[in-house]
């Protein structure tokens, strides 16, 4: 007969990497979840962000997705680089500034968006469309905690980053062309 033994199994290195993942998951959640009950729950007020050159709220919101959108291309294309995903394109030393730059550019240009559609619109449910939306930019908060929460994690699997970047980029987008994109099909482009 042989003795069983009373050590566990250790862990391999992988669960242990994507157990880090549980807290910063849960806590996007709880982000995305929260902005979603406050703007359902919240009295619209119609406008919250007036900038000074825009026509309309609807224009400054516009423009400020597209350029959250296009700082955002620019944290793609810098992180392929980066990460040597490019061929034959050789990373610069400045790469890794502009990759954070850009998304922290592109995040300063969403937070108005946000709080305009939050607090001046609420989360509404009128449409299809609108709905995507509102749900896709509770989530894109949501998703972008947990990238930001993970960001400085050792020890989590390499796939991970580049997954949870991947993921906040794609709701962007798909926020933009559910919304400014949408608009400027709409009204037309200009200020």
């Amino acid at each position: 007969m042989t003795a069983q033994s009373d050590v566990s199994p250790v862990p391999d290195d992988t669960s242990l990497g994507i157990a880090k993942l549980i807290v910063p998951s849960l806590i996007g959640g709880l982000v995305a979840l929260t902005l979603g009950i406050y703007g359902r729950l919240h009295h619209p007020t119609g406008i919250a962000v007036s900038l000074a050159g825009f026509t309309s709220a609807g224009y400054a919101k516009s423009w400020l997705a597209t350029g959250a959108t296009i700082f955002a291309i620019v944290q793609v294309i810098s992180a392929l680089v980066m990460y040597g995903k490019i061929p034959r394109v050789s990373a610069p030393s400045w790469i890794g500034r502009a990759h954070r730059w850009s998304g922290r550019i592109a995040f300063l240009l969403a937070v108005p968006v946000a709080i305009n559609c939050l607090y001046g619109l609420g989360f509404q449910t009128y449409s299809t469309r609108v709905l995507i939306h509102s749900i896709l930019g509770c989530a894109f908060f949501g998703a972008f905690t947990v990238k930001m929460l993970i960001l400085p994690k050792r020890g989590v699997p390499g796939w991970v980053l580049p997954v949870a970047g991947a993921v906040v980029f794609l709701i962007l987008v798909a926020i933009w062309f559910s919304s400014a994109y949408w608009f400027f099909s709409t009204f037309g482009i200009h200020r």
